[in-house]
C-alpha cells in the first residue's frame, strides 16, 4: 500500500500555514518529508516518528553494519506482500527521535562535521554517537565523533586547562556563568554510559563534583544544570542512576579531602636548603662564563638568601589558604586542580623577593595538579 506523504518546510523556516487537514498513514501518523534527506532518487524511506527521509540502500549498508546485514537476510513471499511503501519505496520503522535520525544520515552521507563543542553542538554529537553505537556504523566515524567531545572532556591536564580557559573566557564575554560554555555533565556522564565511552567518565564527574549537592539536584532555573538550560530537542536523560549518584557523593568527598591535605602539605613546598647550595654553586658557574647575564636574572636563579622570613610567609599563605579555601568556602573549595593552580601563584603574586622560593613553590604546584589529576578516576571508583 502506497502511502501519502505531506510535505513541510524546515522547523527554523516555519513560515508557512500549515494545510488544516492532513493525510495520514493507516497507523494514523501525520508523514512529514524531512527537508533535507528526501533523495527522489532513493531507494527506501526511514520513518521516525512521524518525520520520513528517502535515501539510498546501497549508502546504507556502505557505513552501517547492521543494515548491511539485515538487507542480507532473504525476506519472506508474505513479509514482501504485506510490505508498507511510501512513494514505491518500502518503509523501515526506526524508533529512535528523528532528530537522531537526521543526524545519522547526515554522517552517512556527508561524514560527520562539529561547530564547537558548545550545547547545540552537543544535540547532534550525542545523536550521532548513539545512533553509530545502535547500528553499528563503521569505527572511524564514531572515533572521529569521540575525538571532537574529548576536546570538552579531555584525558590530559594540559587539555583541561585549555577547556578552562575557554570557559573564562566565555564567562568573561557573555557574563553568563562559564558553565553554560559545555554541555551538562550529567548528560555526558548517561551518553558515556550507554555507547560505552569510558574516557568521557573521569572529566564529567569532575566537571558535575564541582557544583552543591543543591545545583545537581535541585536546580534553579538559569543554573546550568537545570533541564531548561540545554536544547528542548535533547533525547538524554539529565538523572544520575543510582550508582552513579553513588559515584559522585564518595568523589566530592575526596576531592575535598584533597584540597585540605593540599593546603596542608603547602608548607613542604619550601625548598631544602641543600639544594639552594647546589643551585647557587651551579649558578655561580654559569654566571662567571656569561658575563652578560643579567642581575635579575642571576638572582631568579639564584638561591634562597632569607630562609628565615620565607619560612615565615609561607606559613602566612598556609593559614590563609585555609581561611579562603575551607573556613569561608569560596569560588574553588570543591575543585582542586583550580586550588592548586592558586596556591602556585601566591608567592609570586605577592612575595616575589626571593625568585628561588617562588619558583619552587610554583614547581610544588604543578606537580601536585599532575598528581591529582591522576588521581580522579579513583576518586569516582572509575577503575
Amino acid at each position: 500500500m502506497d502511502l501519502p506523504v505531506t510535505v513541510y518546510p524546515c522547523e527554523e523556516e516555519d513560515t508557512t500555514v500549515l494545510p488544516a487537514v492532513l493525510e495520514r498513514s493507516h497507523h494514523g501518523r501525520n508523514l512529514v518529508r524531512h527537508p533535507e534527506f528526501w533523495f527522489s532518487d532513493g531507494s527506501l524511506v526511514l520513518r521516525a516518528g512521524s518525520t520520513v527521509f528517502r535515501i539510498h540502500v546501497s549508502q546504507l549498508c556502505r557505513k552501517s553494519l547492521f543494515f548491511r546485514d539485515m538487507f542480507s537476510l532473504p525476506q519472506p513471499a508474505t513479509a514482501e506482500q504485506q510490505r508498507e511503501m511510501v512513494d514505491g519505496c518500502p518503509v523501515l520503522d526506526l524508533h529512535d527521535p528523528p532528530q537522531d535520525v537526521a543526524n545519522l544520515v547526515k554522517v552517512i552521507y556527508d561524514g560527520p562535521s562539529f561547530t564547537n563543542n558548545d550545547r547545540h553542538d552537543f544535540v547532534a554529537v550525542s545523536g550521532m554517537l548513539r545512533l553509530a553505537n545502535k547500528y553499528l556504523v563503521e569505527e572511524s566515524i564514531r572515533g572521529k565523533v569521540l575525538e571532537h567531545l574529548c576536546v570538552a572532556w579531555p584525558t590530559t591536564l594540559r587539555d583541561w586547562d585549555a577547556r578552562e580557559d575557554l570557559a573564562r573566557m566565555y564567562e568573561t564575554e557573555t557574563g553568563s556563568m562559564r558553565g553554560h560554555r559545555f554541555p551538562n555533565p550529567i548528560a555526558v556522564i548517561n551518553l558515556a554510559r550507554e555507547i560505552g565511552a569510558e574516557e568521557l567518565l573521569p572529566t564529567a564527574f569532575y566537571d558535575l563534583s564541582r557544583y552543591s549537592y543543591a545545583q545537581i539536584f535541585e536546580p534553579s532555573p538559569g543554573d546550568p544544570l537545570h533541564p531548561d538550560s540545554s536544547p528542548a530537542t535533547t533525547s538524554l536523560s539529565h538523572t544520575l542512576s543510582p550508582g552513579d549518584m553513588q559515584r559522585l557523593a564518595l568523589g566530592k568527598e575526596t576531592a575535598q579531602h584533597a584540597i585540605n591535605t593540599l593546603i596542608q602539605n603547602m608548607e613542604y613546598a619550601s625548598p631544602d636548603p641543600s639544594h639552594h647550595r647546589l643551585m647557587h654553586q651551579r649558578t655561580r658557574s654559569a654566571t662567571n662564563n656569561r658575563h652578560s647575564r643579567s642581575a635579575s636574572a642571576t638572582l631568579a636563579a639564584g638561591p634562597c638568601i632569607t630562609p628565615a622570613a620565607c619560612r615565615k610567609d609561607l606559613c602566612e599563605l598556609v593559614e590563609l589558604a585555609k581561611q579562603h579555601y575551607l573556613m569561608d568556602r569560596e569560588r574553588g573549595c570543591a575543585d582542586p586542580l583550580y586550588v592548586a593552580e592558586e596556591l602556585g601563584q601566591l608567592k609570586s603574586a605577592e612575595f616575589s623577593d626571593c625568585g628561588a622560593c617562588a619558583r619552587d613553590l610554583e614547581t610544588w604546584a604543578a606537580r601536585e595538579r599532575e598528581r591529582l589529576w591522576k588521581a580522579i578516576p579513583d576518586w569516582f571508583r572509575l577503575r
